[in-house]
């Protein structure tokens, strides 16, 4: 035991100590939150005022349209416009609008806005179908009123009878994020134990190493020392994207200025999600995260480590590696019809089965698991890091002295049956 500490203790301070570990920890917090906010940093900044010239010809037509923040409308003369149609400049307009026959043209001599494109589609709509309900002597007042606004709220009916709502979308996206954070996971830190295996073998250390410990021992106390690397820089990037996002909110939340009924009704969609997060499990969902996480890892490490040893080259490495991570990509790839239907005969197999499990049971916990359900999955899994962990011992075993020679299945299997 006091041998695996010392290789856990080994890898641990080794890798900590890399450039790259303290680069991508660094990194990882800042990427996150340039997808959140830079978005929104480069919307405010290239929303300037854009003047759209119209026809007079088809004033009544769009002579309702209204100026926006950064769409202002002008009505030109016909000959001006025709004018503008042939030699068009883009200092004074930003695009031409105009009608021909049943379709509106919106002419520029580059890509128009999506948003401006869009802004004026929503206000002709609008102006349109308000011009038609006079002319069917349809009372527009009496139309709105008339109109209804259904909400309907999930509710879940607990043991003892009591409902608690519930948010679809929150669900989903906890067990999106689970699913996604622990496949990253085990790809990650898994593929770095087999390069690390490589490596030594690689340059012969491996035979210095194994001359004073057991190659269990050493397999072991690699793997656990890249989790816990993993769990060091995980645990950093909550900490730091935290800290960030409270700083970046502070200043971008004075830039974000609420300019569409889109928007306000998104703040209110997560205001909304917040209050629905005191009626989930938190605590049930952190520790079955941290679970399947390690659990999903430790699994996954000890194949990737058999993996390593088997092999001279990380080249070599791609045949074995494939039918290993096929489930993995497999579960990844199934998280959306999971999450549509997360009490399948479907999810509640690949929960079980321990190498989809990991992330499968992830995404369908925030849904509502029964707890049998939930301990055999569990079981199932230790189980079957054991059996696993046991078998690539005897690969990695035989395979950490071999050199020189191309490995295919038939000879893993020879390797699996040695005894001893």
């Amino acid at each position: 035991m006091d041998k695996i500490c010392l290789i856990i203790k080994r890898e641990y301070l080794v890798r900590i100590r890399k450039k790259s570990f303290i680069v991508m920890t660094l990194l990882g917090p800042l990427l996150m939150l340039l997808v959140m906010f830079l978005p929104i940093y480069l919307t405010n900044q290239t929303q300037t005022e854009r003047t759209i010239a119209i026809s007079e010809q088809d004033f009544d037509l769009f002579n309702k349209l209204e100026n926006t923040d950064y769409i202002n409308f002008v009505v030109t003369p016909v000959s001006v416009f025709s004018e503008l149609k042939l030699n068009f400049e883009d200092e004074l307009y930003y695009a031409l609008l105009e009608k021909k026959e049943n379709e509106i043209i919106l002419s520029s001599n580059k890509q128009v806005s999506l948003s401006v494109s869009n802004e004026i589609k929503s206000q002709l709509e609008k102006k349109i179908e308000q011009k038609n309900l006079v002319e069917l002597g349809i009372d527009i007042r009496l139309l709105e009123q008339a109109k209804t606004k259904v909400v309907i709220s999930n509710q879940i009916i607990s043991k003892d009878g009591i409902g608690q709502k519930s948010k679809t979308e929150l669900s989903m996206a906890i067990g999106f994020i689970s699913g996604l954070l622990i496949y990253i996971f085990i790809f990650m830190y898994g593929t770095m134990v087999m390069r690390s295996i490589i490596e030594e073998k690689t340059n012969r250390i491996v035979e210095v190493i194994i001359s004073s410990v057991k190659p269990f021992k050493l397999m072991m106390g690699k793997i656990i020392g890249v989790s816990l690397i993993g769990l060091t820089q995980f645990v950093l990037w909550i900490c730091l994207t935290s800290l960030l996002f409270f700083i970046a909110q502070g200043y971008f939340g004075n830039i974000a200025e609420v300019e569409s009924t889109q928007e306000i009704e998104m703040q209110s969609m997560m205001l909304e999600g917040l209050m629905y997060l005191n009626n989930i499990n938190l605590v049930e969902i952190l520790l079955a995260f941290l679970f399947y996480f390690l659990g999903g890892y430790l699994m996954y490490g000890s194949l990737f480590a058999a993996v390593g040893s088997a092999v001279d080259a990380e080249a070599d490495s791609q045949q074995f590696i494939l039918p290993v991570t096929i489930p993995l990509i497999l579960s990844f790839i199934l998280i959306q019809p999971i999450m549509e239907n997360p009490d399948s005969s479907l999810a509640f197999w690949m929960s079980i089965f321990p190498l989809t499990s990991p992330i499968i049971m992830m995404v369908r916990i925030p849904f509502g698991v029964s707890d049998w359900e939930l301990l055999v999955s569990i079981l199932v899994l230790i189980g079957s890091f054991i059996l696993s962990t046991k078998f690539a011992a005897k690969i990695y075993r035989t395979g950490i002295l071999m050199y020189g020679k191309k490995i295919n299945y038939k000879e893993l299997w020879k390797w699996l049956r040695y005894k001893g």
